[in-house]
């Protein structure tokens, strides 16, 4: 029952970006959203993410407390940036990121970052968390094509505050996670009011989503963090945007 719990919780883990591309090779990995209304509520998600703004809690936002830094959460964090810097510099050219199976999301809307990403790290992701290896890179557009500025890590929907710090220092990072998530009925994406619906909606509680005959979700997908290895300061590294 463990191993199917864990298996369960990756599909929420990595379907924040699975449907992505409409011209994805077959089969497609694990983790797609089950419907259109999570498929739009992923374009908000990512949209949102992909802003580079300061993230502040709300209803609809869950953000991991600051922790008290204990002895070794720094050196442990700094391991994990070096780790994450090595294994990104084949990927300057997002080219190499492409060929070793990580996938633009929505190149055709403009962003200030782009996520590209592998759909089986992130599942992998649920069973384990390995610092070289991140769930999706952040390039930013340029003039010939883009540049690498950072990289995200997930983790399950179900994993706690304790999971969340073995995996990265809260003394340090800051997850995020999105909740209250109530989705219009199946099927119904393309003609719902999305004011009312999705992450930027106003409906946020189980008994407001049951009166407009939605979908309610606690959370929506999994926790992630986003890490700017290249940055020269830890508050930079660790930025919360």
């Amino acid at each position: 029952m463990r191993v199917l719990a864990f298996v369960l919780a990756s599909l929420a883990c990595v379907a924040l970006l699975a449907a992505a591309s409409p011209q994805r090779s077959a089969p497609p990995a694990p983790g797609a959203p089950a419907d259109d209304g999570q498929a739009r509520a992923q374009d908000g998600i990512v949209g949102s993410m992909s802003g580079h703004h300061q993230h502040q809690a709300n209803a609809h936002l869950r953000l991991t407390p600051k922790h008290p830094e204990r002895p070794g959460d720094r050196v442990r964090a700094d391991t994990i940036v070096a780790a994450l810097r090595t294994s990104l510099e084949r990927y300057r050219d997002h080219r190499v990121a492409e060929r070793n199976g990580y996938e633009i999301f929505h190149p055709e809307i403009p962003q200030a970052l782009y996520h590209f990403t592998n759909y089986w790290q992130g599942f992998a992701e649920t069973f384990r968390f390995t610092p070289g290896q991140a769930t999706s890179l952040l390039y930013r557009k340029t003039a010939n094509g883009y540049e690498l500025v950072g990289a995200m890590y997930t983790a399950p929907a179900a994993s706690t505050e304790l999971d969340l710090d073995a995996r990265v220092p809260l003394s340090v990072a800051t997850w995020h996670a999105h909740i209250n998530i109530c989705l219009p009925p199946r099927g119904q994406a393309g003609s719902a009011d999305w004011t009312q619906f999705g992450p930027d909606g106003v409906i946020a509680t189980p008994q407001a989503c049951a009166t407009a005959h939605g979908r309610f979700f606690p959370q929506l997908f999994g926790w992630m963090v986003h890490v700017y290895p290249f940055e020269k300061t830890p508050e930079k590294i660790w930025a919360v945007q």
